[in-house]
């Protein structure tokens, strides 16, 4: 009995130091990343917590370090996320719907669902020579805050029907049947069963591609947006500024100070973008308690 104790504890050796081995190198991998994300969050706020004074956030921009505010591109990134978001949510999660649970399951429905996964590793530049081309100059919509919001939306598309279709298919084919053996019709079953076991799943994959949106300057640059504007929207057809513009502007800048006002804006792009999080974090906990 000794000798088989310790044949086998030589056996299991091995596997026991390559199981310690692969858990201290992700554990690594993990902390170079956490590690490099504290210090890209301290040395923002260390460089721009200074500029977040009232002016900062009550002035346009402006060529004067002194003088520059994101008053304009808050405003824009509101009015533009404002739109983008109901947009990218009517199409995407109509779009699962459709293909979950009303398209028949053949080659052209599998042929449909696999470019809209290879769709969301397009980069982004393309989503915004697209969105050039079609609302920009075939619809005139020029650099609008309509014209943004449809090209980030479509930018987005992919990753909210990705995330939407896995949210649909773990509701259990039981539930599905148990609703319509009670007599309710298939919209029924989707819009009063299915859909909301489904909207935990369905927000997460919304924040995802909201956190994606919000930060994006590519597709803006390409339609054309302006890195400076002296003015705020009134209108979905009125030209706007956004904050990935404005600080994609102060980096060109050669001064120092101007650096820091990079600084700066990215700490209120990021609370934005918490903010937004947090909304949606709660509606998705909301609906997770209840189904």
């Amino acid at each position: 009995m000794l000798m088989d104790a310790e044949v086998i504890d030589k056996k299991r050796n091995p596997r026991i130091m390559k199981n310690n081995l692969m858990k201290m190198l992700f554990l690594f991998s993990t902390l170079i990343g956490l590690v490099i994300l504290i210090v890209l969050l301290s040395t923002t706020l260390l460089d721009g917590w200074r500029y977040l004074t009232l002016d900062f956030f009550t002035n346009f921009s402006s060529s004067r370090p002194s003088r520059a505010g994101v008053k304009g591109a808050i405003i824009g990134t509101l009015w533009l996320m404002a739109f983008t978001t109901p947009i990218a949510i009517f199409l995407s999660v109509g779009t699962a719907l459709y293909l979950e649970e009303y398209a028949p399951k053949n080659k052209f429905t599998k042929f449909v669902e696999t470019n809209i996964a290879n769709l969301a590793g397009v980069p982004s530049v393309v989503f915004g020579l697209l969105g050039l081309t079609i609302f920009v100059r075939q619809f005139g919509l020029g650099n609008s805050v309509l014209a943004a919001s449809l090209t980030l939306a479509l930018m987005i598309m992919p990753v909210i029907v990705v995330a939407s279709q896995e949210a649909l298919r773990t509701v259990p084919v039981a539930v599905r049947e148990a609703s319509i053996g009670m007599g309710a019709s298939k919209w029924q079953t989707v819009y009063r069963i299915i859909l909301p076991a489904a909207i935990p799943g369905i927000i997460t994959g919304i924040i995802l591609a909201i956190s994606r949106a919000i930060g994006e300057t590519a597709p803006l640059v390409v339609i054309g947006i302006p890195v400076a504007l002296l003015a705020t929207p009134s209108s979905p057809l009125d030209s706007f500024q956004a904050l990935p513009m404005q600080i994609y502007n102060w980096v060109k800048m050669p001064q120092a100070e101007f650096q820091n006002l990079t600084a700066a804006g990215i700490i209120v792009l990021l609370a934005l973008l918490m903010m937004m999080n947090l909304v949606a974090i709660v509606i998705r906990n909301k609906y997770s308690k209840r189904y």
